[in-house]
């Protein structure tokens, strides 16, 4: 049987590291990025250079072409802004982002392509959060009404949001739509976390969030290769949080296990427990 083939956008950033390993044993690929090194410096093997961003499809439009489904990776940052400065990114530099994924769903419907697969963000819905801080909600569904106080988290919406517009056929056809809100993809260093009131917050938080290599691969995975994604108003369209199964989750993961089969096996509060009886257990 012949494989499948998948296009992959940002495929030399940090979750495409994380991904490429699974990726590459199980598809074909076409990897696509505006650079060939990944944040470590190393060259990304067969990264071919393509600026989505860019409204001439002529430049790209053809790696598109016989491809079944595209794992949407991209996301333009500013150079002078590391990870942790999504907060302070403005309208006009998330707007990039957002005409990037329309650019590759209009290619990847006019092509052809079956599915796309989303980077999403938890930040899609992360004005939540202060709610469950204060006690007054408990769990954040992907079905909860998407709300964000900064505008990183509303570019990630506006993903999801124009992800459905192609998912309901809009355009001719149903271009298949699976968006998932990624948690926290790195090992949690205690450490990096102050002894204060509001770095052991930050701590809960991130084992809440927390996602293992090999937890991300598996929802990647089976979002590609799931063949029946369809919501209960009979569109393709499906939106999953992408933790691993915290002990201290306020995300809900049970639509990814019921729809794609989804089965975590990673817990943070299992893999970190001695250094949550030393940071938080102690300081209790």
């Amino acid at each position: 049987m012949s494989r499948r083939h998948v296009l992959v956008t940002g495929a030399s950033g940090y979750i495409a590291s994380q991904l490429l390993p699974a990726l590459r044993e199980r598809y074909t690929l076409t990897l696509l990025d505006v650079k060939e090194t990944n944040p470590r410096g190393e060259r990304v093997p067969e990264v071919k250079i393509a600026n989505l961003a860019d409204a001439d499809y002529e430049k790209y439009g053809h790696h598109f072409w016989g491809v079944d489904t595209v794992v949407h990776l991209g996301y333009y940052r500013p150079a002078q802004q590391g990870r942790g400065g999504w907060q302070r990114r403005g309208y006009h530099e998330e707007r990039v982002n957002v005409d990037m994924a329309y650019n590759v769903y209009r290619l990847a419907h006019d092509h052809g392509v079956r599915r796309v697969v989303v980077a999403s963000s938890n930040h899609a819905a992360d004005w939540y959060e202060h709610l469950i801080h204060q006690g007054l909600m408990d769990m954040v569904y992907p079905q909860t009404f998407p709300l964000s106080d900064n505008f990183y988290g509303w570019a990630k919406a506006a993903y999801e949001h124009i992800g459905f517009i192609f998912a309901t056929g809009y355009f001719g056809r149903p271009l298949e739509n699976i968006q998932i809100r990624i948690g926290a993809p790195r090992e949690i260093r205690v450490e990096d976390f102050p002894d204060t009131p509001e770095g052991r917050q930050r701590y809960r938080r991130d084992l809440g969030a927390y996602i293992s290599e090999r937890d991300l691969q598996q929802l990647f995975l089976k979002s590609i290769e799931t063949p029946q994604i369809t919501n209960e108003h009979g569109i393709p369209f499906q939106i999953f949080y992408g933790i691993s199964d915290n002990t201290r989750k306020f995300w809900s993961i049970v639509n990814a296990r019921k729809v794609i089969g989804y089965a975590p096996e990673d817990d943070s509060e299992v893999k970190y427990a001695r250094d949550i009886a030393q940071f938080l257990l102690s300081s209790s």
